[in-house]
């Protein structure tokens, strides 16, 4: 695992994600190289099997997921190799199946309904870093990334938290080390997000990524329109 240069993909919630978010990480692709590409979770959203109310207007399940697999086909076309992290939402058909009774050997793997050939789902992951740090990705375990990373004691990114964007730094005697924050990909305006329309604070739109061991952020900057200005800040 070449570890120099990661880029860390954040919630898209496939299919209701930015229609300019793939463009944004076309750009990332092509200014940084990355050697690494990590999904922090919930690629896909689910929203017609969530355990809340569905909204009717949206798409049915089964819908749903053909269109967030189409749009997973042209995401693989840019990162023909991904690492994903479990995440509460991409995860949402194995809880329902749990829910219902459904032993897993009824169900197909995560990649094999996506229809991917190198991708990877997994639990969080640790990995080392060129400075010999290790750093744990996770998809959400807490409201402040630092705690999660001294809890660990190590580097953390993590997602989840749409409203968080952010790099926070600790030390002790020995070493210093930080927490990263990622922000999201989504399209707020989609009624899969309405739940936030009345939040005083608004989604981030932006990721990261760790370059020769330090963490980047990059963020999605917009204009008046709200769409994506063109251009890496």
């Amino acid at each position: 695992m070449d570890t120099r240069r990661i880029l860390v993909i954040s919630d898209l919630h496939l299919p209701y994600h930015r229609q300019d978010s793939f463009d944004f990480l076309k750009a990332l692709k092509k200014e940084y190289k990355p050697t690494f590409v990590m999904s922090i979770g919930d690629l896909l959203d689910h929203h017609a099997l969530s355990f809340h109310d569905s909204n009717p207007d949206l798409f049915s399940a089964g819908h749903e997921l053909a269109k967030a697999k189409d749009y997973v086909k042209e995401l693989e076309s840019i990162f023909p190799e991904l690492i994903e992290i479990d995440s509460n939402h991409s995860s949402m058909v194995y809880r329902r199946a749990l829910k219902h009774g459904m032993p897993r050997a009824y169900l197909k793997e995560y990649g094999e309904f996506l229809g991917t050939k190198k991708w990877k789902w997994i639990d969080d992951l640790t990995v080392t870093l060129p400075n010999k740090q290790r750093c744990l990705f996770t998809h959400g375990r807490s409201a402040d990334v630092l705690k999660v990373s001294q809890t660990n004691g190590m580097n953390c990114v993590q997602g989840h938290f749409h409203t968080k964007f952010k790099i926070e730094y600790w030390a002790n005697p020995d070493n210093l080390f930080w927490g990263m924050q990622v922000g999201c990909l989504i399209d707020q305006k989609s009624l899969a997000f309405e739940y936030a329309k009345n939040f005083k604070t608004r989604f981030i739109i932006g990721t990261g990524l760790i370059i020769d061991s330090q963490p980047k952020l990059a963020p999605c900057v917009l204009n008046r329109d709200g769409k994506w200005i063109g251009k890496l800040v």
